[in-house]
């Protein structure tokens, strides 16, 4: 990958490849999951969930050296024991259970997931005996002459009769060109002793891409993003060009809603029913209520009401409510704060850490001053009260109900409710000045040509 982060790490629609794989095992019905760790450890297991267990595999030794690793967490579990390899993203999790459901339909000791490639390339290959079932997996680096033609391949997926494996993981070996502890040699032992090995073919092979660049990263999140945003087309949401628009698979979506191009949505957001999100826009971790529209707009971590409207050119940051019917317009910025039922901040403002009421008209310009250096401070506005441009609210303060701020105004003494609250020199009109000044400005660039004339 050519990179200071771990392979696993690096992100397909705003997850990491590893949580991607945990949350097929997951969804496919696994009841415990393991997760081995060795290169950047510490930043894979920071993304891992609170009930998945972690193994470290300190020394690198080969796939087969990580289920050794693992065998002590798991001491004396029994039944199916899926592997997955955590560079493997776009399994689908009935292919999971798919695997599972032939290895014990079969009774075999294992059973891989295998496709057929038209350029193998690096991946191991699948040989068959002559019933049917698999022999062994032979590595790139180790395959003989007459095996080079082999189009089957290992997608290292594999599903295993967990006390058969573990009574035989010792056999494994480092005899090969990698001087590693394969995985895939375990197949072989189970055949030399007569133990039944299957396999289950996908027909998609893109399922079972494993990354090892960018460019494999990038026709994975292509190959998601138009899974994801099929899924969803199917389901009632409108995207004018699906190709433009990058849906994370955590996002819930309702019907009738329209995605505009150039819209990403991420993390754990939810988009209500009949919203409209976009061109341009970016939500993360957000809730967009039904029938909010999400104009070209930055939303992270916030909440926006039914009806609400944000944008163009809007930034709501981490703790913003919009209640129902409220306007957050043209670069308006807003963080930790609820902005009411029907209140409209329209233009050229910044909210923070503020406490709006219903029904306020905040005017252009308008800035709630919260940081004082060392601490954050609160504004509150309370109902139906209308803020003049170009207000500086100097927190903390509080504008009362129906009060009214002179445009202008630095407000740092509370207003109260039904007042007006005005900061602002008195204007000086000096007569005739402009005239004289124009004059002033001819007469010395007269005297400066004939400067020059000289």
């Amino acid at each position: 990958m050519k990179s200071s982060v771990p392979k696993v790490a690096h992100r397909i629609l705003g997850e990491s490849m590893m949580t991607l794989v945990v949350d097929v095992a997951q969804r496919a019905g696994c009841e415990r999951i393991v997760v081995v760790t060795g290169h950047g450890a510490d930043i894979v297991e920071s993304m891992l969930p609170e009930d998945v267990a972690v193994v470290r595999q300190e020394r690198q030794l080969g796939t087969g050296h990580a289920v050794l690793c693992a065998r002590e967490v798991l001491e004396g579990f029994e039944g199916s024991l899926t592997v997955l390899s955590g560079d493997t993203p776009l399994l689908r999790p009935e292919t999971v259970s798919g695997l599972v459901a032939m290895r014990e339909s079969s009774g075999a000791a294992a059973t891989v997931l295998t496709t057929h490639l038209p350029d193998p390339a690096e991946y191991g290959r699948v040989v068959r005996n002559r019933d049917g079932g698999i022999a062994a997996i032979v590595e790139h680096k180790d395959l003989q002459p007459d095996q080079q033609h082999i189009d089957e391949v290992n997608t290292g997926t594999y599903c295993f009769d967990a006390s058969v494996l573990f009574a035989h993981l010792d056999k494994l070996t480092t005899d090969n060109a990698q001087g590693e502890y394969y995985l895939t040699d375990m197949i072989g032992v189970f055949d030399s002793e007569g133990l039944l090995v299957t396999a289950m073919t996908t027909d998609d092979p893109l399922e079972t891409l494993g990354i090892n660049s960018r460019v494999h990263l990038a026709e994975a999140t292509r190959t998601l993003q138009r899974r994801i945003n099929t899924r969803h087309m199917l389901e009632g949401v409108t995207m004018t060009d699906p190709g433009l628009v990058w849906v994370g698979p955590r996002v819930r979506i309702g019907r009738d809603v329209e995605i505009e191009p150039m819209t990403f949505i991420m993390g754990e957001t939810v988009i209500g029913d009949g919203a409209r999100i976009g061109p341009g826009s970016r939500v993360v971790d957000s809730r967009v209520a039904n029938g909010a529209v999400v104009d070209s707009s930055v939303v992270i971590d916030s909440d926006v009401g039914p009806n609400a409207n944000v944008g163009p050119v809007a930034y709501l940051r981490p703790g913003t409510v919009l209640e129902a019917g409220a306007k957050a317009g043209t670069s308006v910025e807003i963080k930790n704060s609820r902005i009411g039922r029907g209140t409209k901040v329209p233009h050229l403002s910044y909210i923070g850490d503020a406490d709006v009421g219903q029904d306020v008209n905040v005017g252009a310009g308008t800035i709630t001053c919260n940081y004082d250096g060392v601490e954050k401070h609160r504004t509150v506005i309370g109902d139906g009260a209308f803020i003049g441009s170009d207000t500086m609210l100097v927190a903390p303060v509080r504008v009362g109900r129906g009060a009214v701020t002179g445009a202008a105004s630095a407000i740092s003494r509370d207003v109260p409710d039904g007042a007006l609250g005005l900061e602002r020199s008195d204007q000086r009109i000096v007569e005739g000045w402009a005239d004289r000044r124009r004059k002033e400005k001819r007469s010395e660039t007269n005297e400066g040509e004939a400067s020059s004339d000289e």
